[in-house]
């Protein structure tokens, strides 16, 4: 009995730190920027796996693939870590003074649509609006892809798809766009104000904005979410992720699955190139 509950123990243990290192992995993982700070992360993930082999395996190591993994067994492991209680925006009896725009998209996969949150995020949807209207996104590859998660997009230096500095471009600084009457301008690598205000979830099938960690560092790459990924809300006190969410998918869910499911690398780049040929507003 004694040595059943050292090892009850010593799993809580570990699962405790493994949510810890996840979560703080995610941010950078998502960015794909390669700084000090990722190399420290993919050090902790190889330091886990080899420490615990009774964790579930992270593929080759990486951060991204490793948060897939380690947040799964947490949330099944430790029934404390409580489920946010925010609603998503498709059921949160919201009232709207106008119709929110509809964006479809149009990938070498196929096309599916989604509704973009402007009255809720003015300033990140109309961030992406711009960009679109502007052709921005069109031709730029997905650039990380991973099934049971998310499929990550919007960076420009994809338009190579296999760019080793995909993931870590965004919008010319000094670019603009009006909300209100009041000029944003975009700065510090192509980066928006953080727009923490509507608290909606990370569900399937929304849109959310992709970050470094650090305070306004947003601009044209967002991710697509294709499992419950509340652990990413801003107003989720239990994990320090901050991605807000400014749209939802409303038809082709599927098409974005499959994207998530396309074979990859070992940097969750498709291996068959995955191109958005163009995002237009209805």
């Amino acid at each position: 009995m004694s040595s059943k509950l050292v090892g009850v123990a010593c799993m809580a243990t570990i699962t405790l730190w493994a949510a810890g290192v996840a979560t703080q992995a995610f941010t950078v993982a998502l960015t794909g920027r390669s700084t000090g700070t990722r190399q420290i992360t993919l050090d902790h993930e190889v330091n886990l796996q080899a420490s615990a082999p009774g964790l579930p395996s992270a593929s080759f190591g990486l951060a991204a693939v490793g948060v897939v993994s380690i947040v799964g067994f947490a949330t099944i492991r430790r029934p404390a870590l409580k489920r946010s209680k925010s609603r998503s925006a498709s059921n949160s009896g919201r009232t709207l003074l106008r119709a929110n725009p509809v964006a479809k998209f149009e990938t070498t996969m196929g096309s599916f649509k989604a509704e973009i949150y402007l009255e809720e995020m003015p300033i990140t949807a109309t961030n992406f609006i711009d960009l679109s209207n502007s052709g921005f996104y069109n031709g730029l590859h997905f650039h990380r892809v991973i099934p049971g998660f998310m499929a990550q997009f919007g960076c420009p230096y994809s338009k190579d798809p296999n760019s080793r500095r995909a993931g870590t471009g965004g919008p010319s600084d000094g670019t603009s766009f009006q909300v209100g009457g009041k000029e944003i301008v975009r700065k510090g690598g192509g980066n928006i104000p953080d727009e923490f205000t509507a608290k909606l979830t990370n569900a399937p099938g929304t849109l959310s904005m992709a970050n470094t960690g650090r305070p306004n560092s947003g601009g044209s790459q967002f991710f697509i979410n294709v499992a419950d990924n509340n652990f990413l809300d801003f107003f989720n006190l239990q994990t320090p992720s901050k991605h807000p969410v400014f749209g939802k998918i409303t038809e082709g869910f599927d098409v974005v699955k499959q994207i998530t499911e396309t074979r990859t690398d070992r940097k969750d780049r498709p291996m068959t190139p995955i191109q958005m040929k163009s995002i237009t507003m209805e």
